[in-house]
């Protein structure tokens, strides 16, 4: 199956949850965004706030200024915001094998964000465990490289006429 955007790189962070705008769901699903709301709209007891929530106009405000968003034409109301479970949840709202295709891609996606943002906390962690057990050490041998890397002072001879007096003094 060919998908028409990477449901990694739409995934957004909002109101402290991972999520997918409707706008952006509707494109993988193949249907118009107005067709995805009204299936949801049918089923709202499927769709609590913890899995589908609106933007608000300040939120989507921000959002069209952050990614250059025309204001002319397109939808005139703030898209929904589907978590992890809603998008779960569509599926049985929305039933295509088109459907049942970009479910199984969404959660994969979802699952690799999570796995990212996992190793990279790990990593950082470890980094910082690294710094503050060696950060003595490390101190002294890259001081030691420091003054490795300084040419030896070379012993210049004086410019100009030298007599036979400033020879012999030191």
């Amino acid at each position: 199956m060919k998908m028409v955007m990477d449901p990694l790189g739409r995934i957004l962070s909002l109101r402290r949850h991972r999520v997918m705008l409707s706008n952006d769901l509707a494109i993988l699903y193949e249907v118009e965004p107005r067709v995805l709301i009204q299936a949801v709209k049918r089923n709202l007891e499927r769709f609590p706030d913890d899995f589908m929530f609106q933007l608000s106009r300040e939120e989507w405000a921000d959002l069209k200024s952050q990614n250059v968003i025309s204001s002319w034409g397109g939808a005139r109301t703030p898209p929904y915001a589907f978590t992890e479970q809603g998008v779960a949840m569509l599926s049985s709202v929305l039933r295509s094998d088109r459907a049942i295709q970009v479910n199984i891609e969404v959660m994969r996606a979802f699952v690799r964000l999570r796995r990212i943002l996992s190793e990279n906390a790990d990593l950082a962690r470890r980094l910082d465990e690294l710094e503050n057990r060696y950060d003595e050490q490390f101190k002294t041998v890259f001081d030691a490289l420091r003054q490795l890397m300084q040419p030896p002072e070379k012993k210049r001879r004086p410019i100009g006429f030298i007599t036979p007096e400033d020879k012999k003094t030191p």
